[in-house]
């Protein structure tokens, strides 16, 4: 009977391990930022031609955190561009979870998100930067270029800040058995390990999701990446 009806009551699902943090310095660190913030751009041709450069440097990365980048990068040779973007699609624009948004975790679709968006914006600025692409400035690829290129600390605050959006994008993709963990979890490999209150955090939102207020939501005008200010 219990086969033939929609499920109503679902387990509480398990977070991944937390990963303990690899020792590395500054300059590797953001290698690896920049690294991930390539790899989670969409997979256009360009995207496919920079893949011998970028086994280059990840070849002087640690091997703990090598490997997951060269694990991505095999799977999506073998899969190739059509399917790849395919997938991409799938899972980063249709899958509330899987949102490369950070500040949607913590605020939604709700009026907060409009605030949330400028702090990433004033956060740039204060750091001597500009937000320059056609994405919001929360866009966690655009966030890890700003780190690799500025060394910041403002990128760290930005990253810690918005940690459990980070943890809940590696359980979602983890949980896919998505190729882009991996990627995810690089990134993880390189930030602070995660206290129990932040999983706390982490395993509600895994199991209650972003919250989902629609009305007054207000944005800023669309958004860039970080480059230097003159």
């Amino acid at each position: 009977m219990t086969s033939v009806l929609p499920p109503r009551v679902t387990p509480r699902r398990p977070l991944p391990e937390a990963l303990n943090p690899v020792a590395m310095p500054s300059s590797q660190r953001r290698t690896v930022h920049m690294l991930a913030s390539l790899l989670l751009d969409y997979p256009d041709t360009a995207w496919f031609a920079r893949i011998p450069l970028l086994r280059g440097h990840i070849s002087e990365l640690p091997g703990t955190v090598a490997d997951p980048l060269l694990r991505f990068l095999d799977a999506a040779e073998r899969t190739g561009s059509a399917e790849l973007q395919r997938r991409y699609v799938t899972t980063f624009d249709l899958k509330r979870k899987c949102s490369l948004y950070l500040s949607y975790y913590a605020t939604g679709d709700t009026r907060r998100r409009g605030t949330a968006l400028v702090t990433f914006l004033e956060a740039y600025r204060a750091a001597g930067w500009e937000f320059d692409a056609a994405e919001l400035p929360d866009y966690l690829p655009a966030v890890l270029e700003f780190s690799a290129r500025s060394g910041s600390p403002v990128a760290d605050a930005l990253l810690a800040a918005h940690r459990e959006g980070v943890e809940v994008l590696r359980a979602a993709l983890e949980g896919m058995d998505s190729a882009w963990a991996d990627v995810v979890r690089a990134i993880v490999l390189s930030l602070p390990k995660v206290d129990q209150a932040t999983r706390e955090r982490v395993r509600a939102l895994v199991n209650e999701g972003p919250p989902a207020e629609t009305v007054g939501l207000s944005l800023p005008m669309p958004a860039f990446r970080a480059r230097e200010t003159s």
